[in-house]
């Protein structure tokens, strides 16, 4: 891919002597968090971008994201009385694996897109170029990003106070943003009674900040083994560009390059299943991904479609639950469901991704086992990209605001709505 291995190993050797993003103390109390979510005692909400932008970056940007994630966990918590383990699909998620090397456009062939991590989106030869400089200033955006994150989560955005001035306008004047607000009131009379009984609410740190982690999809191994860092503490080696790697389905081959590296780092772990694997394959990857059994520290991430998570899941909870494997399990009902609209445009219907959720709890119902969490593909901006939800989102209203450089993403309605029917859907279990 790479197009002067000499360039590489120059941006790589840069890369390793660059600061850690993260910590192994932080990833391990993640690996801790999750391990919550495997026993049922927690929910995991992963969320954020599908690829982040060198373009569109800004402290705005990234603020809004969070903010929706903020609102769809107030949202579970509040209206299932679980906790919500929140993970950004942030500050690192800039490559994206695809299903063919080349695009050809009006007779032209080119390399294909695979994210501002490797190239760039415009159709010419040098854009094209799978550039490693690029390594370079994904770390240095990432920087940024975990900086911005860790202000926002720590300095007073995340106060339980602020629910009201975290709903957005456009958000604010739609039915999912006043039943949000009927929540967000539900807060306050709950912090005015603890602090009427006595409690010095001031005093309580849990309700003024929040935790946030970082995870991405670890598409570049280049770029991961560089930043991966041996813990002093403990001597265990972790990847320390994010608090949490995932490994996708195109890459989760037993003896893939990707599941031998993550085998060998201690960070929290996720892969991507779909409906084409096995319960032999899922049990195979539990032993090569966590063969110690440690609570928390894999997640395994379905993504099979609406259409055939009854009848695929089913077989791989068994599987899983009969071997004694401490796994979470996670929904991602986004990429089963994408489909190209006849705009010409790859969208998804928001109705699609609810039945797959609905899908994923009924399986886990019917096996027995927890539904842990969903994984979602979401950003603050108002976009048009997914079809349906409460706006009725046409196929001729995706050129209005579709801004994705790859997969459609839910707008902040959309999310807030999915928020609200999965609460639903926590309280029946």
């Amino acid at each position: 891919m790479w197009a002067d291995p000499a360039e590489l190993d120059a941006a790589v050797a840069v890369l390793s002597t660059l600061p850690p993003l993260v910590f192994a103390g932080e990833a391990r109390k993640l690996t801790s968090d999750l391990a919550r979510v495997a026993g049922g005692r927690a929910f995991l909400l992963q969320a954020g971008d599908c690829a982040e932008s060198f373009d569109s970056f800004s402290a705005d940007s990234i603020r809004d994201k969070l903010k929706v994630m903020l609102q769809m966990a107030v949202v579970l918590m509040y209206s299932s009385g679980v906790p919500v383990v929140k993970v950004g699909r942030i500050a690192g998620q800039f490559a994206k694996p695809r299903s063919a090397d080349d695009e050809t456009i009006d007779g032209v062939t080119l390399p294909s897109f695979r994210g501002h991590m490797v190239n760039d989106i415009a159709f010419d030869e040098s854009s094209r170029r799978a550039d490693p400089s690029r390594l370079l200033t994904a770390y240095h955006q990432s920087a940024s990003t975990l900086n911005l994150v860790r202000a926002f989560a720590k300095g007073g955005f995340g106060d339980l106070s602020r629910v009201h001035a975290w709903n957005q306008e456009f958000v604010a004047s739609s039915a999912e943003g006043r039943r949000y607000e009927e929540v967000a009131a539900g807060i306050d009379r709950t912090l005015r009674f603890m602090a009427a009984c006595g409690i010095d609410t001031e005093a309580t740190p849990q309700l003024h900040t929040v935790d946030v982690s970082t995870s991405h999809e670890a598409l570049i191994l280049g770029y991961e083994e560089a930043l991966t860092r041996q813990d002093s503490l403990t001597g265990d080696w972790y990847d320390c560009s994010a608090h949490m790697l995932w490994i996708g389905e195109r890459t989760r081959q037993l003896d893939g390059a990707h599941v031998h590296f993550l085998s060998g780092v201690g960070n929290p772990v996720g892969c991507k299943v779909g409906p084409s694997v096995s319960p032999d394959d899922v049990l195979a990857l539990c032993e090569a991904l966590n063969p110690d059994r440690i609570p928390g520290r894999l997640t395994l991430i379905t993504r099979m479609g609406a259409d055939t998570i009854a009848e695929a899941l089913p077989p791989l909870l068994r599987a899983v639950q009969a071997a004694g494997h401490p796994v979470a399990w996670a929904c991602d009902p986004m990429h089963g469901n994408t489909f190209t609209a006849p705009s010409g445009r790859k969208t998804r219907h928001f109705d699609a991704v609810l039945a797959e959720i609905a899908g994923f709890f009924r399986a886990h119902r019917e096996v027995g086992t927890w539904p842990g969490g969903v994984h979602i593909e979401l950003t603050g901006d108002d976009v048009t990209e997914c079809l349906g939800g409460a706006e009725e989102i046409l196929d001729a209203d995706l050129g209005n605001r579709y801004e994705t450089m790859c997969d459609p993403r839910l707008n902040g309605r959309q999310s807030l709505d999915l928020a609200f029917r999965v609460a639903e859907l926590l309280q029946q279990s």
